[in-house]
């Protein structure tokens, strides 16, 4: 693929090696935070749906996406959620206006014959392998999960991800049912500048951070 370099309707000079405008990349990576406080303003239920409708195109493992969402929204609802967060995360779920538990779902391989149907026969190979689903639904879940935190941020909305948490409590609270297995909060809103008060932290470089052989 080649990236026209040049300037067009006012997006910035794209980064060689890079195939979109550099605002956009800020806007994904560069510029964006975890943030900490979000603005009163609301959170839709289609802004949710539009963010997951895009990074569910994201590849999993057999096009699985087992990636489940619970949507904690009232009150009531983060109450009980802020009951099993770490000290630290309570109130961070309390004050957002959503708060989203990724949950990978176990039973996945239900729907194999659609999501996979050249696979379709592998849905009954992994009817007794619990231990197998579980490994790859939360591989694939935690996968999608980087996939919708920068579906957010394409949505112009900031996330939060938290993992303090006592997953078995949630699991409890709000799977016993379906059996879904909580693995992060994703805490969702607006915000004023950044979100946090902390200072950019550094990352390591492409040199400290690959080998090539």
């Amino acid at each position: 693929m080649t990236t026209d370099t040049t300037v067009l309707d006012g997006l910035d000079f794209p980064t060689p090696g890079l195939a979109v405008a550099d605002d956009v990349a800020d806007l994904l990576f560069r510029a964006a935070r975890t943030a900490a406080a979000f603005t009163p303003d609301e959170v839709s239920d289609e802004q949710i749906a539009a963010v997951y409708d895009l990074v569910k195109w994201g590849p999993t493992a057999l096009n699985t996406i087992p990636l489940r969402l619970l949507v904690v929204r009232t009150p009531e609802a983060r109450q009980r959620l802020a009951a099993h967060m770490s000290e630290g995360n309570r109130d961070r779920v309390l004050a957002a206006p959503v708060s989203l538990v990724l949950a990978a779902d176990t039973s996945f391989h239900t729907h194999i014959p659609t999501l996979a149907p050249h696979m379709a026969a592998l849905a009954d190979a992994l009817e007794g392998q619990p231990e197998q689903r579980e490994s790859m639904a939360r591989t694939n879940a935690l996968i999608q999960a980087g996939y919708l935190i920068v579906g957010l941020r394409a949505a112009g909305l900031a996330a939060g991800p938290m993992g303090g948490m006592d997953t078995d409590g949630i699991d409890q609270e709000f799977f016993a049912d379906n059996g879904w297995k909580s693995l992060l909060v994703v805490n969702v809103g607006h915000v004023e500048g950044t979100g946090t008060h902390r200072a950019r932290a550094e990352r390591l470089g492409y040199a400290q951070a690959s080998l090539t052989v």
